[in-house]
């Protein structure tokens, strides 16, 4: 019997933000470059629940995550993917509690 070498799916893929929008009423709509899309509730994130729709389309890419011409917050991919282990843009070193 022949074993599949091939996992499929999104395996060891860095994932970068391509595009915001807030298409769909009170959500956050992500476009990664690789094709996914993620889409939240905008209330997962009240500082740019206060954001006003012009000011939401001033958005720009910052590092691996994005922020707003009107913003000081800096949202980063694992604040959207929710996986902060994975993610995280600081790695650091093993916790005390390791």
């Amino acid at each position: 019997m022949k074993t599949k070498t091939n996992i499929e799916g999104f395996v060891n893929i860095d994932p970068k933000i391509k595009t915001v929008s807030f298409r769909l009423r009170g959500k956050v709509m992500v476009t990664l470059a690789d094709g996914r899309i993620i889409i939240m509730p905008v209330s997962a994130f009240p500082s740019i629940k206060k954001l006003n729709m012009r000011q939401r389309r001033k958005w720009y890419i910052f590092g691996n995550g994005f922020s707003f011409d009107d913003s000081n917050e800096v949202y980063h991919i694992e604040q959207i993917l929710g996986i902060f282990e994975n993610y995280r843009h600081e790695k650091t070193q093993k916790s005390i509690t390791e």
